[in-house]
This record gives structure tokens, sequence and C-alpha cells, in this order.
């Protein structure tokens, strides 16, 4: 699975090149804050959804430390809608993310960060 560095994802987006980000954190999370113009698809909803990335050329998943984001690329990456779109894991996950963050409201939801359960 490949991996890609916060600091690529941050000049990819710099220079317009609009990969989608997929974070896989539950609303209330992701509603906290969240790389600005990311998609929000929690991890449960994911086999649902992948269909919702069937255009994407380029796919990175977030989640809050980057390692359900490796599980999420992996499933996204085994979508046959996304077999030529090029998926990948954020390093580190939110925690390392040192650009830009954009928040909703600040109703601070009770649920935690971190994420769907380990396997």
């Amino acid at each position: 699975m490949d991996e890609i560095s916060p600091e690529t994802v941050a000049e990819l987006l710099a220079d317009g090149a609009s990969p989608t980000v997929v974070d896989i954190r539950n609303p209330a999370a992701f509603q906290r804050g969240h790389i600005p113009g990311s998609l929000n698809v929690p991890f449960q909803q994911l086999p649902d959804r992948v269909a919702e990335l069937a255009d994407a050329d380029h796919v990175v998943t977030v989640c809050p430390h980057g390692k359900s984001s490796v599980q999420a690329a992996k499933l996204i990456e085994s979508y046959e809608g996304t077999a030529d779109a090029t998926v990948e894991s954020m390093a580190g996950g939110l925690s390392a993310w040192e650009g830009p963050i954009e928040s909703g409201d600040d109703s601070g939801g009770s649920e935690p960060d971190e994420g769907p359960a380990p396997f």
C-alpha cells in the first residue's frame, strides 16, 4: 500500500492538483477539524459509499494517526470503479498534518476521534 506524506498532500492541494481527500473519521470528529475540501466518509460507511469515488483520479485517505486510513485505501483500491485511480494513505494521519484545518460548528460531539476499531 502506498503512503503519501502530509507535505506532499499540502503541495498537491496548493498547486490545484485536487486529489480527493477522504477523511474516514466519524462526522463529529470531522466537524471539529479537517483538511479543507475533504470528503467525510466514515470508515463504517465506506463499503456502501465507495462508488462515490469512481470518477476520482487520485484519492488520499486520512484518519487520526495514519493506521485506519491504510485499510480504507486498500478497500478503495480494490473497488472496480477506482481501478485506474492512484489511491494512497496519508502517512501519520491528521496528527502529522501541518497545513490548514477547516472546521464546522463547534458543538463538540462526544464521539472519539480514533476511527474504527482494529480488526
